[in-house]
């Protein structure tokens, strides 16, 4: 750094050297533009990470409610065939619970 003590500024001097200035920097923007593939940040998978996320998908798309299931309770229930026992139901309401 030069320090010019109580000289006056030059103005044209001080332009010049913002112009350069702002020049670098325009240039290592175009430089930084111009980067191939390789050079920028890059995220990858693991095999574990790919069969996690197939698997997810695939669960995703089942449904929520096994109709096959509600069908056959709601027709036994209908008949009157459905039969429970309330000591193993309050059972495992209390293991969901604790």
């Amino acid at each position: 750094m030069i320090i010019d003590g109580n000289n006056p500024l030059d103005g044209k001097k001080l332009f010049s050297k913002v112009q350069d200035l702002n020049k670098n920097q325009d240039v290592e923007k175009k430089e930084d533009a111009q980067k191939t593939e390789s050079d920028r940040d890059k995220i990858s998978l693991s095999g574990k990470a790919k069969e996690i996320s197939e698997l997810k998908g695939l669960i995703d798309g089942l449904p929520d409610i096994r109709r096959d299931k509600v069908d056959a309770l709601k027709k036994a229930i209908d008949a009157g065939t459905y039969n429970f026992d309330p000591v193993k139901t309050a059972q495992k309401i209390l293991e969901e619970e604790f």
